[in-house]
């Protein structure tokens, strides 16, 4: 261990890193609108010129908008690059600062070389001093070589970027294309045997595919759906567009209008965050703006986590409030950061289902059961596109997400090595071991004040699905009793299920993610594989 490499670290600074990525990224703006200036230039040059000589031109145009358009996944992994290296400096320096708490803790001093001794004025120096000194010297090691390791990958990749950008980004289409639906596991492979020119290749020109394969790194997805942000906006502003022109636009277009208006204000919050930086950083790895909308976007780089969890959210969820439900996310992962620093956690939004818009719509399982296909894939991808030691994987369902959790686990597998159940109207299962993972890894918790307290199966009352308002007041009404069966099975936050319950404050069907909740403590320690308390 040298000297300099403890003082390097001590004083680095991840923000820096950060910043610098940050700023690669925000080149894009610009080289967006110079391609655009381009287009428009070539658009009024062949309405004002013709002959061989404009034919030339226009497509020297062409060739120099293509040339800038190539460079702009190339930005983007910059400040992938950038990013993930500030992730991993943040982690190594709370393990030295870990290690150096644990030495003034034992009567231990660390010089300014890194070097451990026993302070005479503290400790004796005898064997177990020695020992102590041992693992802390072990400690600041290790925070070392982590550092060591962050650096030399980041150089790495900077190194074949610049040997990219000498050589040109041009490249042959590669040959072959997963089908719709492959596994993951193919689909990784099939990336894996492409050449790094092929592989941007195809994020420059078929964004669309790249960005929803289950398998594709997380950090090509990123780029690749980086790109058609454009793209979605306009289909929206387009859509708006042929919603105003209707006379008269009667009050089902005066719906769809409002409901548009909230998926613009969610893609724009979204593509904010996206761009503006912060941390951790954000990846998306898949939007549709269609219908109610749909997206899945992480926090910090699920495929260089120790820990990760995907949040999935229930009945309304849609591209609208996305911002909010990624907010949740957000809240359990720096619960995470606060109680384990020295471990990079990630925490993945997957709204990638048509949620329930109606608690009509909710009283029926088939919208969880038609979500369980594409969970699947996606925790599979997950598993797959994974570099260096397994994360631990928790998946987290909230009110109709339990369902489309469970429903997945039980009737698909799920690649994960917890699941988590917060305000369930049940989870489509009558045990914990019908879910494919460990009993002790399954777990629950429930508001006191939560009205899902009050779900009962709808065929206690012989109804069926959709519910009418009248019927569905039936049910959330039904009088208070002891039963620990829901709309869809066994209720897991009863010990009878078979999992492990953690507590919940006040705060009703939504206050989970609220500060001071314990819940939110719970949830963090589960992603963690920490003991949680009660549990």
């Amino acid at each position: 261990m040298s000297g300099v490499g403890y003082r390097q670290l001590w004083a680095a600074d991840p923000g820096g890193w950060r910043s610098a990525g940050a700023a690669w990224a925000g080149l894009t703006g610009p080289v967006d609108r110079r391609v655009g200036e381009l287009g428009g230039a070539g658009t009024r040059l062949r309405g004002g010129w013709s002959g061989a000589a404009a034919t030339a031109a226009d497509a020297r145009l062409a060739g120099l908008r293509d040339e800038l358009t190539s460079i702009v996944p190339a930005l983007i992994e910059v400040d992938q690059v950038l990013a993930e290296l500030a992730g991993r400096l943040t982690a190594a320096k709370a393990r030295l600062a870990e290690a150096v708490a644990l030495a003034d803790a034992g009567g231990l001093v660390v010089d300014r070389s890194g070097g451990v001794h026993v302070d005479p004025a503290r400790v004796r120096p005898t064997e177990r001093a020695g020992v102590a000194a041992a693992r802390v010297a072990a400690a600041l090691r290790d925070a070392l070589d982590e550092a060591g390791a962050a650096d030399r990958v980041a150089a790495d990749r900077l190194d074949e970027l610049a040997r990219a950008a000498a050589s040109g980004w041009a490249s042959p289409p590669p040959p072959g294309r997963p089908a719709a639906g492959a596994a993951p596991a193919l689909v990784r492979a099939w990336w894996s045997g492409l050449t790094p020119a092929q592989r941007r290749w195809l994020i420059g020109h078929e964004s669309a595919l790249v960005g929803r394969l289950d398998g594709v790194p997380v950090a090509a997805r990123d780029q690749a759906n980086r790109l058609r942000l454009g793209v979605w906006r306009a289909e929206l502003l387009a859509e708006r567009r042929r919603l105003l022109t209707r006379v008269p636009p009667g009050p089902r277009a005066a719906v769809r209008l409002h409901g548009l208006a909230g998926r613009l204000a969610g893609l724009d919050t979204l593509a904010g965050r996206l761009t503006a930086g912060g941390e951790p950083r954000a990846y998306l790895l898949g939007l549709d703006p269609a219908g109610e909308g749909r997206v899945v976007l992480a926090l910090g780089d699920p495929d260089h986590a120790d820990r990760v969890l995907t949040h999935v959210p229930g009945t309304t969820a849609g591209l609208g409030d996305a911002p909010g439900q990624l907010g949740r996310a957000a809240r359990v992962l720096d619960r995470c950061v606060a109680l384990a620093p020295g471990e990079r956690s990630a925490a993945v939004l997957w709204l990638d289902y048509d949620a329930p818009d109606f608690l009509t719509e909710a009283a029926s399982a088939r919208q969880a059961r038609d979500a369980g296909p594409a969970l699947h894939r996606f925790q599979e991808g997950l598993r797959v596109s994974h570099e260096g030691p397994p994360a631990r994987q928790t998946v987290l369902g909230h009110s109709y997400g339990s369902l489309v959790v469970g429903t997945a686990a039980r009737e698909h597998g799920l690649a994960a090595d917890a699941l988590v159940f917060v305000g369930s109207p049940g989870v489509g299962a009558s045990h914990a071991a019908e879910l494919g993972v460990p009993p002790g890894e399954v777990w629950a918790s429930k508001a006191p004040d939560d009205v899902i307290r009050k779900a009962r199966p709808v065929d206690e009352l012989g109804l069926r699905t959709p519910l009418s308002a009248a019927q569905l007041a039936a049910v959330l009404g039904w009088p208070d009793r002891v039963s620990h069966e829901l709309w869809f099975g066994h209720d897991p936050s009863d010990p009878g299920f078979g999992g492990r319950v953690f507590a919940s404050g006040r705060g009703g069907h939504s206050g989970y993610w609220d500060p001071g909740n314990p819940a939110l403590d719970g949830m963090a320690r589960v992603v963690l594989g920490q003991v949680v308390p009660g549990g």
